[in-house]
């Protein structure tokens, strides 16, 4: 019967220490950094395979381990059919008692339901900015002076790898400012 932990970060910036000091305890640790959104978690992928019946799979966190209540509970299927038990070091849970399994599937729909009104927030905050005149996104890397310049250099038989240096584009950068009408790809060389 293996303690088996679990930890994640989203991103390179953040650090696995207060995680990893959270399972020390344990036997064996899978750690990775990876969105919690993306599906393709190798290292979860791996613990998830590595447990065995009467082992423990242990998190610091719920949100550690899943992206949404429907993920969370499909690991916990998977689990429970491999007579695993899940212990959230955090929120104080373990499922191998009724009592864990309960507040687990409570707090696991109260965590997607943050998350569902993070996002709803995050949109209200998007939609009032772009009503103020905000703009997103990349701002254009040429002047209105400089896109002329290109097309007319272009239309005078530029190659298309000389403009990408001269104006110090990528390909698909020249192509957008011509506007795909004066040549094809073909032409670049």
């Amino acid at each position: 019967m293996a303690r088996v932990g679990y930890a994640r970060v989203s991103s390179s910036g953040q650090s696995l220490d207060i995680q990893l000091h959270k399972l020390k305890h344990c036997d064996k640790i899978y750690q990775e950094t990876q969105s919690g959104t993306n599906q393709q978690r190798s290292q979860l992928a791996a613990c998830l395979e590595y447990v065995r019946d009467g082992d423990t799979l242990i998190v610091s966190r719920l949100d550690r381990l899943a992206r949404s209540t429907l993920h969370l509970c499909t690991i916990a299927d998977a689990l429970q059919r491999k007579h695993v038990a899940l212990q959230v070091l955090d929120q104080n849970i373990d499922t191998s008692d009724a009592t864990g399994r309960l507040l687990f599937n409570m707090l696991a729909a109260i965590a997607e339901f943050e998350t569902e009104l993070r996002s709803e927030r995050q949109l209200d905050g998007i939609n009032k900015a772009k009503e103020l005149g905000v703009r997103f996104g990349r701002s254009k890397r040429l002047s209105q002076e400089q896109i002329v310049e290109l097309r007319l250099q272009r239309k005078q038989g530029v190659l298309i790898k000389i403009l990408m240096k001269d104006f110090n584009l990528s390909k698909a950068s020249v192509y957008r400012y011509l506007g795909n009408s004066t040549s094809s790809p073909s032409e670049h060389s």
